[in-house]
């Protein structure tokens, strides 16, 4: 049985009624997301957090943006209410407002500077018997082409869009992507240690076709997470 909550340095993620549970590559996205926009010329004023689940990036950013207002949105109601919690018992629950609501038709305040997702990843690939993890992991509610649509309407004419994908599917999001006038920016490929392929992509889009800043991860050498990701990770891990 997966643990029912997940500690971090300055916030705890309980995650007992949240399908999908929190895991390495997307505390790697938060992370690389967050050290990025750190860098940024442009503050992140207000955020978009689609697909919240546990509320686990929201947290990451909220810890390192301390501008930053996020809303994040929630389709499956049990972990909506999860990542509620998550964000009322943080140091940060006035700067995260949990939504229970579809993405795709949600009328939210005002257009946004970042929208960041961790969208289901997989299209017609082999579904489990939970329909909660099949919403969660799979397109059945949120493909990518619904994914553009709400970052086409709802990011700012200068704002980010960052995503997590399969490294197999980043060609054709980066397709569509730019069908929709949005250009990576940022790219880092993971992989799970020095013998494997790249199995995820993490990216920040743009609506400036610019050169693309593309870099290389490796998570585990060994027993042991590599020096690049612990000093990524570090801010945040208990043990690190």
């Amino acid at each position: 049985m997966s643990n029912t909550y997940f500690q971090f340095k300055q916030f705890r993620i309980g995650q007992e009624h949240c399908a999908m549970k929190v895991c390495t590559d997307a505390c790697i996205q938060g992370a690389y997301t967050a050290a990025a926009l750190q860098k940024a010329t442009l503050p992140v004023g207000r955020a978009l957090d689609i697909g919240t689940g546990t509320g686990l990036l929201s947290l990451m950013l909220a810890q390192q943006l301390p501008g930053a207002i996020f809303d994040a949105i929630e389709l499956d109601e049990a972990a909506s209410r999860q990542a509620q919690e998550n964000a009322r018992h943080s140091p940060w629950p006035d700067r995260i407002n949990v939504r229970h609501g579809d993405a795709r038709t949600f009328l939210y305040p005002q257009p946004y500077d970042l929208i960041i997702c961790n969208p289901p990843f997989y299209g017609q690939d082999l579904k489990s018997g939970d329909e909660r993890i099949n919403r969660a992991r799979h397109a059945v509610e949120l493909d990518f082409s619904g994914l553009l649509a709400i970052a086409d309407r709802w990011l700012k004419k200068e704002g980010l869009l960052g995503i997590m994908l399969p490294g197999h599917r980043f060609a054709a999001f980066a397709t569509l992507a730019a069908g929709r006038g949005l250009f990576p920016e940022r790219l880092l490929q993971v992989r799970q240690t020095p013998r494997h392929d790249f199995f995820r992509s993490i990216a920040l889009f743009s609506c400036q076709p610019r050169e693309n800043l593309m870099e290389e991860l490796t998570i585990m050498n060994g027993n042991a997470y590599t020096p690049e990701c612990a000093a990524l990770l570090q801010p945040y891990y208990l043990y690190l």
